[in-house]
């Protein structure tokens, strides 16, 4: 990376977090008001997913939508780069560690879930201080990449390429009773996949957290770290997996898995990233939901 680019990603680093989200509101606006695809993006999926809700409230969601991704991208540098424990000092509330701590006692593994809900680069800083091993697929960005994998392992955590040779590590991890962090929600492309409800739109969803879930035997939870209102830091969310999740079947078990990503959801719709063509992917024959 440039040093010039690393110095100021750095100054931003040491902004407090309110300023900061100040900044990501006046993107938001920014993104609001000026043509912007990633708008576009954003109402085709909330008019997908949200067809009963009412014009109005769609409009006023999107628009939250717009803030909230302005804040994510505004406080991403803090929890890169912040030095010490100022990123862990940001987490202000854990609901249902708990379910984590009896997972782990059990000692049969445990297969944390995060959809792209909140901050899940705070989610994964959080795991790593139970060591967790986690898939990493490098940016576009190739300057960044040094920065990035040094970050998101300060605390703990392993990083491992999406490729066989990252599954095995996964499988190896959690067999052993370890902890996994997986993100669920994106298409997986040329990777396993099926086709499963998400909300009531069929998305091409991955097959792999249902396998190793189904040959490991471990607990699954869901998870995501939600962010609070005027800068005062973020909340993380542990919740248990819908049944069926590790179901031999892989129909069901990715229903069960959609399902559970709804969930987390619901409780922050704003905070999602709905800028991304969650159902880029059609069934064969079925035209396509973008323009």
């Amino acid at each position: 990376m440039h040093p010039l680019a690393l110095f100021l990603l750095r100054g931003v680093a040491r902004l407090p977090l309110p300023l900061l989200h100040a900044c990501g509101v006046l993107l938001g606006w920014l993104s609001w008001l000026i043509p912007d695809p990633n708008k576009a993006i954003a109402r085709r999926n909330l008019e997908l997913c949200f067809p009963a809700l009412a014009p109005a409230a769609r409009r006023r969601l999107l628009r939250r939508t717009l803030i909230e991704t302005g804040k994510a991208l505004m406080e991403t540098p803090l929890l890169w780069l912040a030095p010490g424990n100022r990123a862990m000092d940001l987490v202000r509330e854990v609901r249902g560690g708990e379910l984590v701590e009896q997972a782990l006692a059990a000692g049969r593994g445990v297969i944390v879930a995060s959809p792209h809900l909140g901050n899940w680069e705070l989610w994964g800083l959080y795991l790593g201080r139970h060591q967790v091993t986690t898939l990493y697929r490098p940016p576009r960005q190739r300057a960044l990449e040094e920065l990035i994998r040094t970050a998101r392992q300060r605390y703990g955590s392993t990083l491992v390429p999406t490729d066989a040779r990252g599954v095995r590590a996964l499988f190896q991890a959690v067999s052993r009773g370890g902890m996994i962090g997986i993100l669920p929600d994106q298409d997986p492309r040329d990777e396993a996949g099926v086709f499963a409800p998400f909300f009531g739109v069929p998305a091409l969803t991955m097959t792999l957290l249902p396998r190793l879930a189904y040959k490991s035997g471990a607990t699954v939870l869901l998870s995501f770290a939600e962010r609070l209102p005027w800068g005062r830091g973020f909340r993380l969310h542990f919740l248990p997996a819908p049944a069926g999740i590790d179901s031999a079947s892989v129909a069901v078990a990715a229903a069960a898995l959609n399902q559970g990503v709804e969930q987390c959801i619901r409780l922050a719709p704003e905070q999602y990233q709905w800028i991304y063509k969650r159902f880029r992917t059609r069934p064969q024959g079925e035209a396509p939901l973008y323009r």
